[in-house]
């Protein structure tokens, strides 16, 4: 064997390993891209159902909102109806009352001034009948 033929072969095994040592990486890379593809098939099969419920969901919460609109809406026509109804009560039946609550207070408290004037000059025609036994007795 000459040198050159030597240094041939070298040259060959030292490739040879640095042609494994590159294929060991590219196996590996491989196997991880083969797992890649069936995590992404895992989570398309997932994700179909999943996406059905999201829609059916939506559905249900449509229909739920629907009706609460339809709630609000009556709602709204009975607050507008009893809003009718106190103006109406207060255009009829507010003044009267009014008068009536004012007539009441009104002779209430010219019932109470009375009695109240009675009592004092009660009180003050005692005192008066007071004073003058203590003069009578004091003379």
């Amino acid at each position: 064997m000459h040198t050159g033929n030597v240094i041939a072969l070298v040259f060959a095994l030292l490739f040879a390993i640095l042609i494994a040592l590159i294929a060991i990486p590219l196996v590996k890379l491989g196997k991880l891209l083969d797992e890649a593809g069936r995590v992404v098939h895992n989570v398309g099969d997932s994700t179909l159902p999943l996406i059905g419920e999201v829609t059916t969901s939506v559905q249900h919460v449509n229909t739920s909102l629907e009706r609460v609109e339809t709630v609000t809406q009556h709602a709204s026509t009975v607050a507008s109806n009893v809003s009718t109804l106190s103006g109406l009560f207060a255009a009829t039946l507010g003044g009267p009352l009014v008068k009536v609550a004012a007539l009441t207070y009104g002779v209430r408290k010219a019932v109470g001034d009375r009695r109240t004037g009675d009592i004092a000059k009660r009180v003050k025609d005692e005192l008066k009948a007071e004073r003058k036994a203590r003069r009578g007795k004091g003379a």
